[in-house]
């Protein structure tokens, strides 16, 4: 439930910003009339999360022995790789994000495109949500599906509230330091994804042990305890890792610094380009 409730609480305080923004871009430039179709792509864009996550996981419950490790295996891997190329966008976007959704609505509304707005909605909001159920997904293969259930629900109604008082003045939040703390909870989940993902992939036989473990700490921390459960479903724990688990593992840190220098190098150009 832990899992589960802050993940949910993070990513559905992302997508009710910039709902928020848009909201208040539209009040800003005095045309509230639109209001309707922001909230029209709002609710199609849950409506379609929804239904993605019911076939994802009736298309997994279809899956047995094998064939089910393979498929949790590799929804793992593609929910990582999902989550990774959120973060990297971040990295660039996440500076002049709010005056690109605000000049996008601007000339949205200005052009008359009720359509483009409603895009705008759904496609902020279907982003977050596709993302979402992807990560409840793969945490759901670790825990219960009620705790997971009620965890998002939970998670996403507190970033609804926290959304709305912070609209409304009643409190402030550093958004900036709020996200770069996630984000790393998000890259451990991600790294945590991968290696939890290659241990399925070993246990279906699709990639090699080599090593079937390489320690085993379960005595001092079962992956099965509480705190085990949590650790696994959160970093994707395993107290007797194997060695191409902890090969992935590394990997894909390296692979993320290089993909972080690379958006840091594209922003130096960017800068030196305005100046």
């Amino acid at each position: 439930m832990v899992p589960s409730l802050l993940l949910s609480f993070r990513e559905g305080l992302e997508a009710a910003l910039i709902i928020g923004i848009l909201l208040g871009t539209l009040k800003k430039i005095d045309r509230t009339e639109f209001k309707p179709l922001i909230w029209a792509g709002t609710l199609s864009a849950v409506v379609s999360s929804v239904v993605a996550g019911v076939i994802i996981t009736i298309l997994g419950a279809s899956f047995a022995g094998q064939a089910e490790e393979a498929f949790e295996g590799v929804t793992m891997l593609l929910a990582a790789g999902m989550l990774t190329w959120v973060i990297l966008w971040m990295q660039v976007q996440s500076r002049t994000l709010s005056k690109s959704i605000e000049s996008d609505v601007t000339q949205a509304v200005l052009g008359g495109g009720k359509k483009a707005l409603f895009a705008l909605a759904f496609l902020a909001v279907i982003r977050e949500g596709i993302e979402l159920v992807l990560i409840l997904t793969t945490a759901g293969f670790s825990a219960g599906g009620i705790q997971i259930i009620l965890g998002a629900s939970l998670g996403l109604g507190i970033a609804v509230v926290i959304t709305w008082l912070l609209f409304k003045g009643l409190i402030l939040l550093d958004l900036k330091k709020f996200f770069s703390v996630t984000s790393i909870l998000l890259i451990l989940f991600a790294a945590g994804l991968v290696a939890h993902g290659v241990h399925e992939l070993n246990e279906a036989g699709w990639i090699p042990e080599i090593i079937e473990h390489v320690w085993d700490v379960n005595n001092i921390l079962d992956e099965k305890s509480f705190a085990g459960e949590i650790l696994k479903t959160l970093f994707g724990y395993n107290g007797n890792p194997s060695l191409t688990e902890l090969i992935a593992y590394g990997f894909y840190f390296l692979t993320l610094v290089w993909g972080m220098k690379q958006q840091a190098k594209k922003l130096r150009i960017e800068a030196t380009s305005y100046s």
